[in-house]
């Protein structure tokens, strides 16, 4: 077992409905439901837990069956969890996908907007041992500022994934910020929030290394960007303070091929496994780290579902690195 990795965030209960396509508004489709264990925070959490990492999930959940869900399903995976209970309905989530693996998602927050700093800072204890900490903004950002100060404090290393992307992050939250991790959406929406620069997002892709590092190092100077890019891997960039290894200052790293029919959770399927990787290997080249949770996150959109579609670490041995594994 790695050390540990802390997730502070959400839990969600799914709601999910599959369609051939996303409607129209004011269309009415039918799909096939189903409902199941969610959440950013604890997508993540079960991604870096099954990736290898020891695990431990700080969040806020209500005193209703959705809160029991996230506690049975918690201890099956061995995650240990840091719980705020309150007097509100556990956070929901409704999900709709399409016939491509692409998805549309409402969110109403529950007591996930119930985290606050003092719960964050009363279970500090826990994070000894820890060598990584990992947040999204699906809950309050006090309670994730209380959280990077103190790994800070502890020599923690900080990776924030700004989502969802209309979620505001305050300059003292970057400042404690070691890896920040957005989609192309959420690169786009918080350049233009911190930096007024509009970038549009669908061309990230195919803009030169050198201009995406240039628009990198506007948002973290400091810290290392991971731009995620859906099918087409990842982008990242790093500050001069972070290259003493003699690395290149930005590297891109393609993702597998795969059968992609849900592609609910595999941001944080990468987050997950991006923690556990760096908890594992604090020296390991950033290329070998990015490789890895790649092809974690490409794993996961091969099942259904959030938080139950994170591959196993065995899975991704058995696909990419065992002899004779398909590329």
């Amino acid at each position: 077992m790695s050390a540990a990795v802390v997730v502070i965030g959400s839990f969600n209960v799914d709601h999910v409905w599959t369609v051939e396509r996303l409607p129209r508004p004011g269309e009415t489709l039918a799909g096939r439901y189903r409902s199941g264990p969610g959440g950013k925070g604890f997508n993540q959490a079960v991604a870096a837990r099954r990736a290898g990492a020891d695990t431990r999930f700080a969040c806020a959940l209500g005193r209703d069956p959705g809160a029991e869900l996230a506690l049975s399903l918690a201890a099956a995976e061995g995650i240990e969890m840091l719980a705020l209970r309150v007097d509100e309905a556990t956070g929901t989530a409704g999900i709709q996908v399409d016939a491509t693996g692409r998805n549309s998602i409402i969110v109403g927050p529950g007591a996930n907007a119930r985290l606050d700093s003092a719960h964050v800072a009363g279970v500090a204890d826990r994070f000894e041992g820890a060598r990584v900490m990992l947040a999204q903004l699906e809950t309050p950002v006090d309670a994730v500022m209380a959280g990077f100060a103190e790994a800070r404090r502890r020599g923690i290393t900080t990776i924030l994934n700004p989502a969802p992307a209309d979620a505001g992050v305050p300059d003292a939250l970057w400042a404690l910020t070691d890896f920040a991790t957005p989609n192309e959406t959420e690169f786009s929406m918080q350049l233009e929030r911190c930096c007024g620069l509009e970038v549009d997002a669908e061309t990230l892709a195919a803009r030169t290394d050198a201009s995406l590092h240039t628009l990198c190092r506007r948002l973290l100077p400091s810290g290392t960007v991971v731009v995620t890019l859906g099918a087409a891997g990842v982008f990242a960039s790093r500050p001069e303070a972070a290259r003493a290894d003699g690395g290149p200052a930005c590297l891109r790293v393609a993702a597998p091929r795969v059968e992609a029919i849900d592609t609910t959770g595999a941001g944080d399927a990468f987050n997950g496994a991006l923690a556990a990787a760096l908890a594992a290997g604090p020296d390991r080249d950033l290329a070998a780290v990015l490789l890895d949770a790649v092809r974690f996150a490409s794993l996961s959109t091969e099942k259904t579902g959030a938080a139950l579609s994170m591959p196993h670490r065995s899975e991704l041995r058995a696909r990419f690195l065992d002899p004779g594994a398909r590329p």
